[in-house]
This record gives structure tokens, sequence and C-alpha cells, in this order.
């Protein structure tokens, strides 16, 4: 745990190091993370918009990743990685709801169960609002696939919310990247873009406890 903590706050050094170690590599490792954050709903906790941002970041530097090759493999990756979310979800996903590996849940039900408000609140706009919240990016298509949505709706937010995200979080590293305050304080960048991904978590948990008269 400690290991990811510090790989989500410096994923810019990371980046940057592994570019140098794997050259043109870097585009399948990149590529091989997003799917398996937005595809395998195991797997929640890998780094999202962390990592689009210090992607763009690194494009912007000299003799680095190209822009236009990294996002449109990152984008790929995200709607490949949704589609295969929603097939899991729609053919295992009962029995994965209630999987146990070692004696735990890798499908928490608190997770689930703020997934669904997410859909009782936003509908099938959920499958694009979730590409920004993290752990609900990962479950939201799963969910999706529960509920066997139509797939043509499916594909479609999928698709547009695989665009808003990739390609809105990268350029917005490639462009403000470079801004000193930014670069040099990275890590603290992270926090922020994660404690702004969470918000409507929390906000949508105390507005639930006031409804209740829960103090």
């Amino acid at each position: 745990m400690i290991e990811l903590i510090d790989f989500i706050l410096h994923i810019d050094q990371y980046l940057f190091e592994f570019v140098n170690q794997y050259d043109t590599w870097i585009y399948v490792i990149l590529f091989a993370i997003i799917f398996i954050e937005t595809g395998l709903v195991i797997m929640p906790f890998l780094p999202g918009d962390s990592l689009l941002f210090a992607t763009g970041m690194l494009a912007a530097q000299p003799n680095s990743m190209n822009i236009y090759i990294v996002t449109l493999v990152m984008l790929v990756a995200a709607i490949l990685g949704d589609t295969l979310n929603y097939t899991i979800g729609k053919h295992l996903g009962d029995k994965m709801v209630n999987f146990k590996l070692f004696g735990k849940q890798p499908v928490k039900p608190e997770y689930l169960e703020k997934t669904q408000q997410f859909y009782e609140k936003y509908g099938s706009k959920t499958i694009v609002i979730a590409r920004f919240v993290p752990i609900v990016r990962t479950l939201a298509p799963f969910v999706a696939g529960i509920g066997k949505m139509h797939y043509p709706t499916f594909l479609s937010y999928n698709i547009i919310g695989g665009c808003i995200w990739v390609i809105g979080v990268t350029f917005a590293g490639y462009f403000l990247g470079e801004i000193p305050l930014i670069k040099n304080n990275f890590s603290k960048v992270v926090l922020i873009i994660i404690l702004l991904s969470i918000l409507p978590i929390v906000f949508s948990y105390f507005k639930e406890r006031r409804k209740l008269g829960v103090k």
C-alpha cells in the first residue's frame, strides 16, 4: 500500500524513468494501466486522473512521448476497458459480487451501493460522470452490465466519457504542466486532483445523512 501511494504521488518521476528505460514500450505500459483500471472491477485503486495528467506533463517535454499518439492509446484503452467491464458484469456479475479472494470480497458491497446511488441520480450519464470519480469509475460499467443496460446506449456514453476524460485531463497536464507552481509541486497537485475527484462522493454522503436526520 505504501508503494502504491508513493507511485501515485510521484507518478511523474516514475513515468520519466519508464520513458528512459522502456522507450516506445511506454505506450504499451500506459495502455495496460488504463485498460486494467477501467476493465477489471477488482482493480479500482490504480491511478487514473493523476496518470493522465502526468502523462500530459511529460509529453510536453522535448524528446518525450508524442502527445497525440499517447492520448489515442489511452483513449482506446479506456473505451475497451469499460467495454470489458460491462461484459464481465453482464455475464458474471452475480458471481463476481459474491466472489471472495483470501476470505475477502474484492468487489466491496459499499462501493457497489455507492455506484448504484450514482445511477439512481444520474441514470445512463453515470458512465460519463464516473470517469472523474475514483472507484466509481471502475464499478460503473460493471454495474451497467449487471443491470443489462442497452449496449448501444452504454457504448455511446462510454465513448463520450472516455473522450472527455482522457483528452481533457491529458491535455490539461500538457498545457498546465510547465507552469512552475504545478511542475514543482506535483505531489500536492495530485492530492488536489484526488480531493476534487472524491468531493461528489463526500457531498452525497453528507446529503444523505442530512435527509436521514443523522448528525
